[in-house]
């Protein structure tokens, strides 16, 4: 039996997981996701050429990632792909300064990415805690990480930097940006079907719980609407967006609001769940017809489309524009919304195309391709540690 790349990409609510046989070309094995981890858990399986749909319920009450990790394990293990694993891969959302490639993940690595815990303090300590589990199951097996800052490694330093004393921006305070391994995966896609040109001027949405847009040329970012942390730019599930910081001051010295209250605030009880008051979910909001949740949906469509027109400024206009992840591959209407605001740029959606989520969705007579192309991060990190090599690494850290 041939080896395995194992790819786990655990989030704040779920974790996703791929296996993925290696070679000159990567074939997938399985692919599925532990769900509502915070709620009731279920393991689902996606059907594959190799594998049959499996979904079950992991109970009525929460579980932990390592939990989930566990669950994940033992259906690899019970149809014999755990123990053909000897590469496994993990989507890091921060990488900071130092990480901008493929690494393989050893103490000193873990050391450095412990560090990056405030800058993304929902999901580092998921990711890393990820990777020890994986170390212990798999000791003999080479951990890597691929960060979701990477992507934007390469953007013009205009586009990174803040108006701050040039001392903090060498200290590391400057714009990293997120959703990396989903805009490394659309690019690759531009890519076959453009050519080297990969869709010229290209904005990316990249639109779920969290969401962000990617500006690219040619395949490679200019420039994004998440910074810092994965707090800034639109308006998200749970999380605030861009947001003037008098606010946070405000807050913090007049209102008194602790840090961990503060934090709690902005990555928990603000985005869609704060300005409805009913939901951070963009398909419970939309079957609503509560003006609070109308009045949501409108902030979020009205964020996108300005934002829109801001990358468009930075890359000189608009050729393409691609929508992916939940929102992005599965809500029309917020497609054609989102569209409609950006019809200034050329951008002419076909409503039938658009109602039944066809690859391009555009209207024959639009100055800009609109895509729908599913978000797939897994294959991108497999795809990464694919040409990282295939050495294995010597047992724990």
């Amino acid at each position: 039996m041939t080896d395995a790349i194992l790819v786990l990409n655990g989030g704040s609510s779920s974790l996703k997981f791929a296996a993925f046989q290696g070679g000159d070309e990567l074939h997938l094995l399985v692919r599925g996701s532990v769900s509502s981890i915070g709620e009731r858990p279920r393991l689902h399986v996606a059907p594959t050429a190799t594998t049959p749909p499996f979904d079950r319920s992991l109970g009525e009450q929460p579980i932990s990632i390592g939990k989930a990790f566990e669950a994940v394990a033992s259906y690899l293990a019970d149809r014999g792909l755990l123990q053909r694993v000897r590469r496994v891969g993990h989507r890091i959302v921060h990488g900071g300064r130092e990480f901008t490639r493929a690494t393989l993940i050893d103490e000193r690595t873990l050391d450095a990415l412990r560090k990056l815990k405030p800058l993304a303090p929902i999901h580092q300590a998921i990711n890393l805690e990820l990777v020890d589990l994986a170390n212990r199951l798999l000791p003999g097996a080479m951990q890597v990480g691929c960060f979701d800052t990477a992507f934007h490694a390469m953007q013009p330093e205009l586009a990174r930097l803040y108006g701050l004393p040039h001392e903090l921006s060498q200290q590391g305070i400057v714009s990293y940006g997120f959703h990396g391994l989903s805009y490394s995966h659309i690019a690759s896609e531009l890519h076959n079907r453009y050519g080297a040109a990969a869709g010229g001027r290209t904005i990316v949405a990249h639109l779920g719980s969290g969401a962000s847009l990617c500006a690219m040329t040619e395949g490679v970012s200019r420039a994004t609407t998440m910074g810092f942390s994965t707090l800034d730019g639109l308006v998200m599930s749970t999380r605030c967006g861009a947001i003037d910081p008098g606010v946070l001051l405000h807050l913090l010295q007049d209102r008194k609001l602790s840090p961990d209250e503060l934090m709690d605030l902005l990555y928990e009880r603000s985005g869609l769940l704060g300005v409805s008051g009913i939901s951070g979910s963009m398909q419970t909001l939309l079957a609503s017809k509560d003006p609070a949740a109308m009045r949501a949906v409108d902030l979020f469509v009205y964020r996108v489309g300005r934002e829109i027109g801001s990358l468009a400024a930075a890359i000189g206009g608009l050729d393409t524009l691609v929508f992916t992840a939940g929102i992005g591959e599965h809500a029309p209407v917020i497609r054609q919304r989102i569209c409609e605001a950006a019809g200034w740029l050329g951008v002419a959606l076909d409503k039938e195309l658009n109602a039944n989520s066809e690859e391009l969705v555009s209207a024959p007579d639009s100055l800009v391709d609109v895509l729908v192309i599913p978000a797939d991060e897994e294959r991108a990190v497999a795809a990464k540690i694919e040409r990282f090599g295939t050495s294995v690494g010597g047992g724990p850290f």
